[in-house]
């Protein structure tokens, strides 16, 4: 890599595989603001979108945390 590639961000930046903040397996109070192409509502927790599948936009719900990957994490409803 040429020098100061990574002082300008170049190839994702430092939080691309940092630590998320979302952990597999808790739970977190979130509000669904979008659905997502496949129908799943869409959360962002610290700015790291969450699918969670059987929600629409304005559910202010109970999730956890069920896959984390680089980009983004998938959740479940808690009852």
């Amino acid at each position: 890599m040429p020098m100061g590639y990574e002082r300008r961000g170049y190839g994702g930046g430092a939080n691309r595989f940092g630590p998320k903040p979302v952990e597999e397996g808790k739970e977190y109070d979130v509000d669904i603001k979008e659905i997502s192409r496949r129908g799943e509502g869409i959360a962002r927790v610290e700015g790291l979108v969450v699918f969670v599948p059987n929600t629409k936009p304005g559910d202010h719900i109970k999730i956890k945390i069920t896959r984390v990957s680089n980009r983004f994490a998938s959740g479940e409803v808690v009852q």
